[in-house]
């Protein structure tokens, strides 16, 4: 597949480190332009872009960028994207460390969905539950014991599909957790977040998360902080 990953932190460099060596054709891009990826395309042999061009016909588009940097993406990124255009969303909401305050997100809105709307393109909700080492290390073939199960929410049952396979091709088991309304399940927090569950571990981890947001993934009038110093 053409594979464009915005956004080159932990988990968008090691999906491209997973990525390439299955074959696909991987361009990464992030805020700070192409020029400040070459060590990461040497490296993994994929090719650094603008994010404008990590859209550009593509087959699939992974956004993992942190949760308040969504609304910084350039105007109208997705107005050209085709609508069977799988769009992966990692992001996770951490306003104590990192985001600071989203009123909607506070209020209730589930960080996919507001995803969703704040790009204008529906999205599938997947590997925001790993810690990125793992994800880059963990894998393992089919059948393997303790392989790692990962969650996948999303409305689209074909673009779900694409997304399950290429789990599975990364070394995991796809679990399918619902549609983007069902995927605060597996936001942080929740019992299947960053705990490396196996298939019914994971089934069972989305089945017992609670609704609300726990206190420590809500603002503060001090939020944020930093990951050392949370606020």
């Amino acid at each position: 597949m053409r594979i464009g990953i915005i956004g080159a932190g932990n988990i968008g460099g090691a999906l491209v480190r997973g990525l390439v060596p299955l074959g696909h054709d991987v361009q990464v891009a992030n805020s700070r332009g192409p020029q400040t990826l070459q060590e990461l395309a040497s490296e993994t042999g994929a090719s650094a872009v603008t994010v404008q061009d990590a859209v550009r016909d593509k087959d699939l588009i992974v956004v993992t960028i942190p949760q308040a940097k969504v609304e910084s993406l350039p105007a109208g990124l997705f107005a050209d994207v085709p609508a069977d255009v799988v769009v992966v969303d990692t992001g996770n909401y951490y306003p104590r460390e990192r985001d600071g305050r989203i009123a909607a997100i506070e209020d209730g809105a589930v960080e996919s969905a507001w995803v969703q709307d704040r790009i204008g393109h529906q999205v599938i909700k997947a590997f925001n539950n790993i810690f990125a080492a793992h994800l880059q290390d963990k894998g393992q073939p089919q059948g393997a014991d303790g392989r790692i199960a990962l969650p996948i929410a999303g409305d689209d049952a074909d673009a779900k599909k694409v997304v399950h396979e290429l789990v599975d091709a990364l070394g995991f088991d796809p679990v399918d957790a619902g549609t983007i309304a069902d995927s605060w399940r597996q936001q942080p927090g929740t019992p299947v977040y960053t705990t490396d569950l196996d298939v019914a571990g994971v089934r069972a981890a989305l089945a017992d998360a609670p609704r609300e947001r726990p206190e420590a993934f809500t603002a503060t009038p001090d939020s944020p902080g930093s990951y050392s110093d949370p606020r």
